[in-house]
């Protein structure tokens, strides 16, 4: 007799399904705040923190008040004289609380842009005279916009180690992560001054230096002045000129890298999530 037909096995191999690969691609360049000198970073928190303390600026905020813990009243009957004290020291330290909360001197906190977005905004808007960061600012991502920010605005920046550990319990906050100076500033201005001399210039290879966009500057207006003062010159050789001094533009700009190409292999180890437990409902 013939044999029967087997069923089929069920232990076949599985398929390996294919890595997925994802590519990225990654900034060539490296950008990072250029290193402030040790003296100068003294002088910096020392000017700052004796100019802060002699103006008086700080921050007082609003203590929340503390619920009181439910107490059983042993004696039901409350003498009216007690009831209009406590209600007149209730009364009494609101109007105390709201004189004290906020900035003292308002028209000196307006000459300043405190915090990461405060200053980003600022700059934006070119608004700013000076621009320090905290060196402590982890990631160092949140402050790393900045650096472009400035030097396209032409703003003097430069990152200050214990910028937060000196000034931010001067001004009664718990961090100062960047503080700015605005240009309309009256009461910061010599200590701006004499700070910015020491500020280091910053170096990202696709923008030039605030010198050089000066020196530039002063030439296309000596350009421009030349041609209003003398008449007999033409259109053409002016045009000429001011090509020149575009191709001399371009032609000291640093050569463009290629974009790094990394491939990223999402989850290597094949980790698995854990499943989410049920919660049993208790009846």
């Amino acid at each position: 007799m013939a044999a029967a037909p087997q069923a089929p096995g069920r232990g076949s191999v599985r398929k390996t399904r294919p890595l997925t690969v994802k590519t990225s691609l990654n900034n060539p360049y490296v950008i990072c705040w250029s290193t402030l000198e040790r003296e100068d970073m003294h002088f910096i928190l020392q000017t700052l923190e004796d100019r802060f303390k002699s103006i008086g600026l700080r921050k007082i905020e609003d203590k929340k008040r503390k619920r009181l813990p439910f107490v059983k009243k042993q004696n039901k009957g409350k003498t009216s004289l007690d009831v209009g004290v406590s209600e007149d020291v209730n009364e009494k330290k609101p109007e105390s609380d709201q004189q004290a909360s906020g900035w003292t001197p308002l028209h000196v906190r307006k000459q300043l842009a405190i915090g990461v977005n405060e200053v980003t905004r600022a700059l934006e808007r070119s608004e700013l005279r000076l621009v320090l960061v905290c060196k402590s600012v982890k990631p160092a991502i949140i402050t790393s916009h900045l650096i472009q920010l400035s030097l396209s605005r032409s703003i003097p920046a430069c990152q200050v180690p214990r910028l937060s550990e000196r000034i931010a319990p001067v001004l009664g906050l718990k961090c100062v992560l960047a503080l700015g100076f605005r240009k309309a500033t009256t009461d910061f201005a010599d200590e701006v001054s004499a700070i910015i001399p020491r500020v280091p210039s910053l170096n990202v290879p696709w923008l030039q230096d605030r010198s050089e966009d000066s020196e530039e500057s002063v030439d296309m207006e000596s350009t421009e002045g030349q041609a209003t003062e003398v008449l007999e010159t033409s259109f053409e050789d002016l045009s000429n000129h001011k090509r020149k001094l575009v191709e001399n533009r371009q032609g000291s700009a640093v050569t463009l890298q290629p974009l790094k190409i990394k491939k990223l292999i999402p989850n290597p180890n094949k980790r698995r999530k854990p499943p989410k437990s049920k919660k049993t409902t208790s009846k």
